[in-house]
């Protein structure tokens, strides 16, 4: 259930499975090795919606772009420091990403954090960032200051993926204005869409005054359970009020993800094999097919 072949029943006109999104069903290639790193391109994972697997998704892409060679930074930008906690990072008395925007001329590195994970670093995020906005609503161009961050760091890896937290604040529009796409996670749940227009109002609006050149890389369903007639008729919906802008990996239920996190480990280490890894996998694999990523 948590892989994104569960119910590829169907076949198309030309005898090929029919995926959960009602779209032929592609493998997608495994990507070739790069010749060379960096520039990074910059996504942001974005829904002002609570617990639609933002943080499950920023943790587990990473690691399946890196285990595909490419380089990647993990940003926590969540107060709650979900990301930091499901990859296993001590969050305390260390320098965090509310370090590098209070003081934009410290060097990143002092907060990156090297992961258990080849390929993948992170920058962790404690409870201290819920005092970001404060600090940072009288600054000069603050809605640029994660960008001016991220600049130092982006010749050093081949993605950086920006883990938002619920809200669409002024840390959201920060890490809005700093990326090149996003991706938005979504529950296959009736009540997840009714703020996604909001939340695509606001990328439209910073494509507009802050960042021309941002894209939507994708919607990605989330939660899924092909079982249940509710899961099917939302993502249908999504699909007919998305488009093509709707991924054709689907993610699915399963306990792995929460036991996964337990063990501070991405599910593609924890249990890889599992359909839950393998959606991962083809992830990443559709988002370099697509050009998000290299």
């Amino acid at each position: 259930m948590a892989g994104s072949t569960r119910g590829a029943t169907k076949t198309s006109e030309d005898g090929g499975p029919i995926g959960p999104t009602g779209r032929p069903y592609h493998g997608f290639p495994t990507p070739p090795a790069l010749k060379s790193h960096g520039p990074a391109r910059i996504i942001a994972l974005c829904n002002q919606k609570g617990g639609v697997g933002k943080t499950t998704t920023t943790i587990n892409l990473a690691a399946a772009l890196a285990q595909y060679g490419r380089r990647v930074l993990a940003v926590d930008f969540d107060p709650q420091g979900a990301l930091s906690a499901g990859l296993g990072i001590q969050t305390h008395d260390v320098p965090t990403i509310y370090d590098l925007l209070l003081d934009t001329k410290r060097d990143p590195a002092d907060a990156i954090v090297h992961t258990g994970t080849e390929n993948l670093d992170v920058i962790p995020a404690n409870i201290d960032l819920s005092a970001a906005e404060v600090h940072l609503v009288n600054e000069v161009a603050r809605e640029t200051i994660l960008s001016r961050v991220l600049r130092k760091v982006t010749p050093d890896y081949d993605v950086i993926l920006i883990d938002c937290q619920p809200s669409l604040g002024l840390l959201t529009v920060n890490a809005l204005t700093a990326s090149h796409g996003v991706v938005i996670p979504l529950e296959c749940e009736f009540f997840a869409l009714r703020g996604v227009a909001m939340l695509i109002e606001t990328i439209d609006k910073v494509r507009d005054r802050l960042n021309p050149s941002i894209k939507l890389d994708g919607v990605l369903a989330t939660m899924y359970d092909a079982r249940t007639l509710h899961s099917r008729e939302v993502l249908e919906r999504v699909v007919e009020a998305f488009g093509d802008d709707v991924l054709e990996t689907v993610i699915g239920r399963t306990v792995k993800f929460p036991d996964a996190s337990v063990s501070g480990m991405p599910i593609t280490e924890f249990a890889p094999e599992h359909a839950a890894a393998q959606a991962y996998l083809r992830l990443a694999r559709e988002l370099v097919a697509r050009g998000a990523v290299a």
